[in-house]
């Protein structure tokens, strides 16, 4: 069903991805277009992109993740968008699920909520902790909105949900996401300090409290995902996940200690200033 895949166009939010833009690209062979909206990469990235006659580059300054990818979904002329990470992946299981669900669905559907899978150093993890989000919608079905670091598609209409998941397969150097860490926590500090309980969501009730979410990640992770069962890939995710949590604990308590509590609106009102990129 080539025509189906035909009216669906990917977008990727690009900076310095050289480490993985190659492996996203290779997933995206049949797309007629792909857009990109670079931030400014200084690396191999917009060379690697340029090799593929299907993309698109637009530079834009990064003012946030939804900020970026609302402006992409401006640009998208075909009737369903491909909203992808510059490190997420699509096998062959996902793209005929897709296809499939395209086939059949009516304009009443808005948008396409699809599952992920972790994957380290190239090995698919049994279970992780990335919820499932939108991925798949019409462009002009709904909006995307700053949620803490991360960012979110609330559709207009209806939406319905895959199986087949989206892959994650980061693998820039440690450094880099270590540096990435501290500027994500400090939004997540904001926005669980600005956020009612009863507006959370399960885990990031869990967050706020402090002693408990570092050490209830690593169960998690090791026992209720068998991430124990994936070798020494399933244990450098759980301690990469102990480490986020255990500095959201802290940067939550120094908050709190400094005054924070009383709900600091933007990164410069932290006690940590966010690292430039």
């Amino acid at each position: 069903m080539p025509e189906i895949l035909n009216q669906v166009t990917p977008l990727l939010i690009t900076c310095n991805e050289e480490a993985n833009i190659e492996r996203t690209l290779a997933g995206l062979h049949w797309a007629r277009r792909i857009v990109v909206v670079d931030s400014g990469s200084s690396d191999n990235t917009l060379e690697i992109l340029r090799s593929v006659p299907a993309v698109d580059i637009v530079h834009r300054p990064f003012r946030s993740f939804a900020d970026q990818c609302n402006y992409g979904l401006s640009l998208i002329k075909t009737a369903w968008c491909l909203s992808l990470d510059a490190d997420h992946i699509i096998s062959k299981a996902f793209l005929a699920e897709m296809k499939s669900l395209l086939a059949d669905v009516g304009d009443e559907i808005t948008a396409v909520v699809t599952p992920f899978r972790y994957m380290v150093y190239g090995k698919i993890l049994r279970g992780t902790l990335l919820p499932s989000r939108i991925n798949l919608m019409r462009p002009n079905g709904g909006k995307y909105h700053d949620d803490g670091h991360a960012h979110r598609f609330t559709p207009h209409g209806h939406s319905l949900a895959m199986r087949e998941p989206i892959l994650h397969d980061d693998r820039k150097s440690l450094s880099r996401w270590l540096a990435s860490q501290q500027r994500y926590l400090q939004q997540e500090t904001i926005k669980l300090l600005n956020t009612e309980n009863r507006q959370l969501c399960r885990s990031d009730r869990l967050r706020k409290q402090h002693v408990i979410a570092p050490f209830a990640v690593v169960i998690i992770c090791l026992i209720w995902h068998r991430g124990i069962q994936d070798g020494w890939r399933g244990w450098f995710y759980a301690f990469q996940r102990l480490y986020v949590e255990t500095l959201l604990s802290l940067m939550l308590w120094e908050a709190r200690q400094n005054g924070q509590h009383l709900r600091p609106k933007t990164m410069a009102d932290l006690p940590v200033r966010p690292l430039k990129a």
